[in-house]
């Protein structure tokens, strides 16, 4: 099983990034995909998911967009109007039934 995360980098203060992360090994489309996130010195948390419903934390909403395409086994991340508190290593996750997978992450800063 590998999730692979791509697309981010330093990014300026209202700016955009698409993070997509690809997946291998495992059925994709029976899993629940998620992106999460940690901060420095935060705890990881969740940022948006995709399974039953699609759901995002309170603080990305009108703002980021969690898409997935079973047929290449990707899921993406749009994130427009970046913040500095958005700055954070960005995980993909793959779960189904409570157990998943993750992958290793991918660095956004938002910067001037």
């Amino acid at each position: 099983v590998q999730l692979v995360e791509s697309g981010g980098g330093l990014v300026q203060p209202g700016g955009s990034l698409r993070l997509s992360c690809a997946a291998s090994g495992f059925t994709f489309s029976r899993y629940d995909m998620s992106w999460y996130r940690q901060a420095p010195g935060k705890e990881r948390e969740l940022v948006a998911s995709d399974g039953r419903s699609v759901n995002y934390v309170d603080s990305v909403k009108g703002r980021f967009t969690i898409s997935r395409d079973n047929a290449k086994n990707m899921v993406y991340l749009q994130m427009n109007s970046l913040k500095p508190e958005d700055t954070a290593v960005y995980y993909c996750r793959a779960s189904q039934y409570g157990m998943g997978y993750w992958g290793k992450g991918t660095l956004v800063t938002v910067s001037s």
